[in-house]
């Protein structure tokens, strides 16, 4: 290459169109050259080798892939450890700039560090872009500085600064809210020529397919216009399960949520939900190991193995739960109604600490994102922001007949339900295990507080 060309790096941001950092990449000249890298320091801790997530990056690269070929470019694909790949990268191609979207993750903001630092001695410059959410932790403030801990005055902050910047801002080059990022408009600025580094198969990188459906990018405009009235029932299909996608960026935020203020504004609130639980991650690092308020830190668990393994197997004989828990171990993914049922009964009824769930939902689901999963997991836990007091149990009888009265979703999920192959008792019956949480939070809070309990 007669010129030093521009990297792209993609990660989660699998499209071409409505890319914030390619658009930036972009504009600053060329060629910008695109990559992705399979990161073996995520790839190698993965348990299961038929992982779906796996398979459906793979499958979104090689789309990508045929993406830039559709005009006249390319992907390069590597497989390997970044600091590692970035070494080679940086000899073979002697990149000008790399460019890229931001990861709030604490791992992500290690690594792109590293690769920082590595491009800063090569004469090269980082640059990265937000795209995967709509406004970033520093943007969203109380009036008196500092972040939100609170869902509800974010969520009117946020609209507030959305409709005030909005009006304020047209024309291509301000489109740093909701409008889309026209990457196509200046596909000539891209590399040019086939890839010398194809997409690696699943199996050269030690996975094998798993055979588990993958949701789609579009849902109808009739399921947002009713979201409000169907999110809650999981025996019907009233969620959008784009979750998966808004989690590897093959779908644009921008897109969805400019769809969602024209036809819903819960929708858009469970939008603005990944904003908020980022924003957490964002300014207190800390829980993504620790509960949120730290009088949770000395909760005695029980943490009895054998109700875990029952828990996560759909056999705790409560049959909202069971269909939750085989619900996710068969397609990787559970209505939310349901996650905030399973959770309260694994935090309460069994006493096993939140960390055991949410780790084994980051193993499972699908839609697997860090911070919102963190933030999920320790709302129903009471520990942590804008949590569900820790005195506030779900009674699971009472959200069976409120959301699947005629256990339609159990029975789909729990075919021995009503049989004598179905336990007759729970493995923690509701009214005793309420009482023992209460009794167990009550008193742990008291001495970490210092006060009588």
């Amino acid at each position: 290459m007669s010129q030093r060309p521009i990297i792209f790096w993609h990660r989660r941001d699998l499209r071409l169109e409505d890319n914030a950092g390619l658009y930036r990449a972009q504009k600053a000249g060329g060629p910008v050259m695109p990559i992705f890298i399979f990161d073996r320091e995520i790839l190698d801790k993965l348990p299961e080798k038929k992982d779906a997530r796996v398979e459906f990056i793979h499958q979104s690269v090689t789309e990508l892939a045929a993406a830039y070929q559709e005009h006249g470019s390319d992907l390069r694909v590597f497989y390997g450890h970044p600091k590692k790949v970035w070494k080679a990268i940086i000899e073979e191609y002697q990149p000008g700039a790399v460019y890229t979207n931001r990861d709030y993750e604490p791992y992500a903001k290690v690594r792109d560090l590293a690769v920082k630092d590595l491009l800063e001695e090569a004469g090269a410059s980082f640059h990265d872009f937000k795209d995967h959410i709509i406004f970033e932790s520093d943007e969203v403030q109380k009036n008196d500085g500092g972040p939100y801990t609170v869902f509800t005055p974010y969520w009117r902050k946020w609209r507030t600064i959305l409709d005030s910047r909005m009006s304020q801002f047209e024309g291509e080059e301000l489109s740093y809210y909701l409008k889309p990022y026209p990457n196509t408009k200046y596909t000539d600025r891209l590399l040019a020529g086939k890839s010398d580094r194809p997409v690696p198969s699943l199996a050269e990188m030690g996975f094998a397919p798993a055979g588990i459906d993958i949701p789609p990018t579009e849902v109808s405009r009739k399921l947002i216009r009713t979201y409000d009235e169907t999110r809650n029932f999981p025996g019907i299909e009233g969620t959008s399960r784009l979750g998966i996608h808004f989690r590897h960026g093959t779908i644009s935020i921008r897109e969805k949520a400019r769809r969602a203020m024209d036809l819903n504004e819960t929708f858009l609130k469970e939008l603005v939900w990944r904003d908020f639980y980022s924003n957490i991650i964002q300014s207190f690092p800390r829980v993504v190991d620790a509960p949120f308020k730290k009088d949770y830190e000395n909760i005695p668990w029980e943490n009895n193995e054998a109700d875990f393994k029952a828990w996560c197997a759909g056999k705790t004989g409560v049959p909202i739960v069971d269909a939750g828990m085989r619900q996710l171990n068969e397609s990787g993914w559970m209505h939310n109604r349901v996650r905030m049922i399973v959770a309260s009964y694994l935090t309460k009824h069994l006493l096993i600490d939140w960390r055991w769930g949410e780790g084994y939902f980051a193993d499972k689901l699908l839609d697997y994102e860090l911070a919102s999963n963190n933030g999920g997991w320790q709302w129903a836990a009471g520990c942590g922001t804008d949590a569900q007091p820790y005195f506030r149990i779900f009674n699971y009888d009472s959200q069976q007949k409120k959301f699947d009265a005629d256990y339609t979703y159990v029975k789909q999920w729990v075919p021995e339900y009503g049989t004598p192959d179905y336990p007759k008792e729970p493995l923690v019956e509701h009214k005793w295990g309420r009482e023992r949480a209460l009794r167990v939070y009550k008193e742990a809070l008291a001495e970490a507080r210092g006060e009588k309990p």
